[in-house]
């Protein structure tokens, strides 16, 4: 790449800058084609494998004695658009979560986001007698919320404490769970289907109801992205870069209470995803959130698909959930990253 100076002789331009621009299409690209492959294996495969041609038809041309065609319209495609909706709100707040506490192991886990969807969940079941899915699900975003909202006004936007506060609370609740589930065996049965983490159980209208809070948390964390650029840098040279840290800390918090609060709804307690899905972003295109973000955002879905899918075929006859697969590949990048093997930048 060639540019001109004041006088117009050419002089050499930064061919770094134009290096990282194709390697992070060539990466979008690649991405995007991954999912759109994981996306037909979402609606092809499973305990009964479904022609390519009868996906088509189910999808267009749907034909209501077929029971293939049947299968795909009212099981495959609303378990694979919570996918790709809950990929996408993990992706994306695993990446807030880590840049703005510049902890690498940092999920809504840690937290204590999906500890208190729990128990807003079992007080549903227990005290409420909520039984339906959708009801659920705004029982676990609320919960959510609460938790994350707890968790940043304690914590007061600063790492450390916002890591022991979520410690805390999850020390505090997850006992509180188990006493409820212990006095009411209903709302153990209820409560086990939900918290493996899985993608079953659900319909569009779980979808439906909850895709404005994923669209509002992903504009923000776009918007988050070259704030936490800086201040992954640190606090004071963010401030000396003209950034008010508390200003990208606030809009951080509300970007996971949305985006946490979304996926936890939609999916259950995925463990994980929101780990592994940063880091891997960060081998593929660097430490920049704005080249980082939109990779994580595509990643997501193909990791939570990803292990739904093989969730369906591993076990012959029978489904294993997503958080189970999931939880099995994100195990090694957490012991990984604890020996220190991550990526530098968080």
């Amino acid at each position: 790449m060639l540019t001109s100076t004041a006088a117009g002789a050419p002089v050499a331009g930064p061919p770094a800058l134009d290096r990282g621009r194709a390697r992070l299409v060539l990466v979008l690209v690649g991405a995007a084609m991954v999912l759109a492959a994981v996306v037909a294996a979402s609606l092809l495969l499973g305990v009964r494998t479904i022609a390519p041609g009868q996906v088509w038809d189910a999808l267009f041309h749907h034909d209501p004695a077929s029971a293939d065609q049947s299968v795909v319209l009212r099981l495959r495609v609303p378990r694979t658009v919570l996918g790709l909706l809950a990929g996408v709100a993990l992706g994306c707040v695993g990446t807030v979560i880590q840049g703005v506490t510049r902890n690498p192991i940092a999920d809504p886990g840690l937290l204590g986001i999906t500890p208190g969807a729990s128990l807003a969940v079992v007080v549903a079941v227990s005290f409420l007698g909520v039984t339906t899915p959708l009801g659920f699900v705004w029982f676990a975003f609320a919960g959510a919320a609460l938790a994350a909202v707890v968790v940043f006004s304690i914590g007061r936007a600063q790492p450390v404490r916002l890591a022991l506060v979520g410690a805390a609370l999850t020390a505090f609740v997850t006992p509180v769970i188990a006493l409820l589930l212990l006095r009411d065996l209903n709302a153990f049965d209820q409560y086990r289907f939900w918290a493996v983490g899985s993608l079953t159980g659900r319909g569009l209208d779980a979808a439906a109801a909850l895709w404005p809070f994923l669209l509002v948390g992903v504009v923000l964390t776009a918007l988050l992205a070259p704030r936490l650029t800086l201040l992954a840098m640190g606090d004071d040279v963010a401030r000396a870069l003209g950034q008010d840290v508390n200003v990208t800390r606030g809009l951080a918090a509300a970007a996971i209470v949305l985006l946490a609060g979304t996926a936890t709804a939609l999916a259950g307690p995925v463990a994980l995803v929101g780990l592994v899905v940063p880091h891997a972003a960060r081998r593929l295109v660097g430490t920049d959130y704005r080249r980082l973000t939109p990779v994580a955002a595509l990643l997501g879905p193909v990791v939570l698909l990803g292990a739904d899918v093989v969730g369906r075929l591993i076990v012959p006859n029978s489904e294993l959930e997503a958080g189970v697969v999931a939880a099995f590949v994100g195990a090694p990048v957490l012991v990984a990253v604890a020996r220190g093997r991550s990526v530098a930048g968080v």
